[in-house]
């Protein structure tokens, strides 16, 4: 079974390698046209999207999925809507492939030129986002790429039918349907087999918990974007506005709680603690948010007493880890030791101190008095985005179309030849 599942891996990746060969020679006109083609498709075959989600709504459930889980998993008719218009939002971009970003002509005559091109073939490896598949398919198709996407089979339903709805437009549109295609989701081998396809498959992208992500990064033997998990902080300065920071806490943590740009820990500088924190405690207990605070963190009965556990956790649920710190530098010593590298912000009114927190911090983006909810690709103007990397190599925070492509050199010359030594 495991070799028949090995090979019905690799010949996905073949088949992608082929429509990847194609993909690169499609002008713009056509990928936006089949992009268009795929909006087009899932709004009107949204009920189908919606029975298949419901399917797997119903599963989460009775498998006991968390509340978070299955808010990442659940679409309605506002969700399907979003991913078709994100489609469209990708097509009014930029063709990325064929950029120059940078070139000379050399003294011998030696034109350079250093051009965008696709990456290739691209896996990835997602939890229960059906809305993952889309954006990730669309990303690929106007960056040149195929696409192997392996979901979870919490979204099996799901992705069957949003790939079936895809591979159906791209056709219609006249490109190879094997641009986009579904790996088989019950097997943890199949994992496995994607990774280490080297030779098949360029990049590889796993987005989802910690625990998928560094299996992926310490086994894949194809080259990997790491995107992280989002161990997010708020910090209130001394010159916070204080109306704004409660605006700013509130919607970090509660708009939408279940996906990694959402706050998991709140902290607050000593100067302005004694008006603060009673007022944001109300406000996030009022709201259902369960606080984990340290010791000068209002505890009254109602707030929970942190752990040195809580300040690393990345609750994705109504929970959030509060402290009050009794500098800016104490503030960034925590982010140090418990961020994951993916969003911090600030609430402050003092240039210099926005300017010493974004310097300091380490992270892919780092916010000054906004939520840190825009962390996103959509947000970013890019349409949508495959993933947000935590890493520092080729690319960081939210990937759209650009990072989605390579570089290759490209040298035109009339006979030029070197000197023999």
């Amino acid at each position: 079974m495991t070799d028949d599942l090995r090979e019905q891996v690799r010949a996905a990746a073949r088949r992608a390698r082929v429509a990847a060969n194609e993909l690169v020679l499609a002008t713009r006109e056509r990928k936006d046209a089949a992009l268009h083609e795929m909006a087009a498709a899932l709004r009107t075959r949204a009920a189908e999207v919606l029975e298949a989600n419901a399917k797997d709504v119903e599963a989460g459930r009775a498998a006991g999925l968390n509340q978070g889980l299955l808010d990442r998993l659940a679409l309605n008719e506002a969700r399907v809507e979003g991913v078709a218009a994100g489609l469209e939002t990708v097509a009014g971009l930029a063709d990325p492939v064929g950029e120059v970003l940078r070139g000379s002509i050399l003294p011998n005559g030696l034109e350079l030129r250093q051009v965008r091109v696709p990456m290739g073939v691209v896996g990835m490896v997602y939890e229960a986002r059906p809305n993952v598949t889309v954006d990730a398919a669309g990303l690929a198709l106007k960056s040149g790429n195929a696409a192997l996407l392996r979901g979870s089979s919490t979204a099996e339903h799901s992705n069957a039918a949003l790939v079936a709805i895809l591979r159906d437009a791209l056709e219609a549109a006249g490109l190879p349907a094997d641009a986009v295609q579904l790996l088989p989701c019950h097997d943890r081998a199949s994992v496995t087999h994607l990774i280490t396809a080297r030779g098949l498959v360029d990049l590889v992208i796993p987005r989802g918990g910690a625990g998928l992500i560094n299996a992926v990064v310490q086994q894949a033997t194809v080259p990997t974007i790491e995107t992280g998990v989002g161990n997010v902080h708020v910090f209130v300065d001394a010159s916070a506005d204080l109306d704004m920071a409660e605006r700013i806490v509130l919607n970090s943590k509660i708009r939408r709680p279940s996906v990694c740009n959402s706050a998991e820990s709140l902290l607050v500088h000593a100067a302005v603690a004694d008006e603060f924190v009673p007022r944001i405690t109300e406000a996030l207990l009022a709201r259902d948010v369960v606080v984990h605070g340290d010791e000068r963190f209002a505890l009254d009965g109602r707030v929970v007493a942190a752990t040195d556990e809580d300040w690393g956790t990345e609750y994705l649920s109504l929970d959030i880890a509060a402290r009050v710190v009794d500098s800016l530098d104490e503030a960034v010593e925590h982010i140090a030791e418990h961020g994951s590298g993916h969003t911090e912000a600030i609430v402050t009114s003092d240039f210099n101190a926005a300017r010493r927190f974004t310097a300091r911090v380490d992270a892919a983006a780092v916010m000054v008095n906004a939520s840190t909810g825009f962390t996103d690709g959509g947000e970013f103007g890019m349409g949508a985005e495959i993933g947000i990397s935590t890493q520092k190599l080729h690319a960081r925070g939210p990937m759209g179309l650009a990072e989605l492509t390579s570089s290759k050199w490209v040298v035109w010359g009339d006979g030029q030849v070197r000197p023999t030594s």
